[in-house]
């Protein structure tokens, strides 16, 4: 016959050495939605419509200035909002700094006029810039 002695008031702990991953997998998803709805924000960009041309495309090796021309005629550069005369100034002090041996690339919506891109290549050759590159869209031909 067995006997059962009663409890002398002291209870047995046990350790738990299991981990409670629920509050990890609660932030995890907070995390993950977080991101899911930011990150398409993040990258954004000017809309311009690029002429089609047949040329074959040319691999640059060093980070290029960018300038852009939305359809609108306004000028960005580098993504920066400016106007033409901020540009020359831009492009001026750059020229300084750091010399004319960068690359200079015009992005221009093929809606903008002729002689505003022409005026905006002008004023890339007076900064002292010789290497001016044009960017297009492949042809669908």
């Amino acid at each position: 016959m067995s006997l059962d002695l009663p409890d002398s008031g002291k209870k047995s702990r046990r350790l738990l050495s299991e981990i409670n991953v629920t509050p990890l997998v609660d932030v995890m998803l907070v995390l993950l939605i977080i991101f899911m709805i930011t990150a398409p924000m993040m990258i954004q960009g000017l809309d311009v419509d690029l002429p089609e041309t047949t040329e074959n495309p040319v691999r640059q090796t060093a980070d290029p200035l960018l300038i852009t021309v939305d359809k609108d005629g306004e000028i960005y550069f580098d993504d920066i909002k400016g106007s033409r005369s901020l540009l020359r100034q831009e492009l001026s002090a750059l020229a300084k700094r750091r010399g004319t041996d960068k690359a200079v690339l015009l992005r221009a919506d093929q809606s903008v006029p002729y002689g505003l891109v022409a005026a905006i290549m002008d004023d890339i050759r007076e900064a002292g810039f010789s290497q001016l590159g044009m960017i297009t869209k492949p042809s669908t031909q």
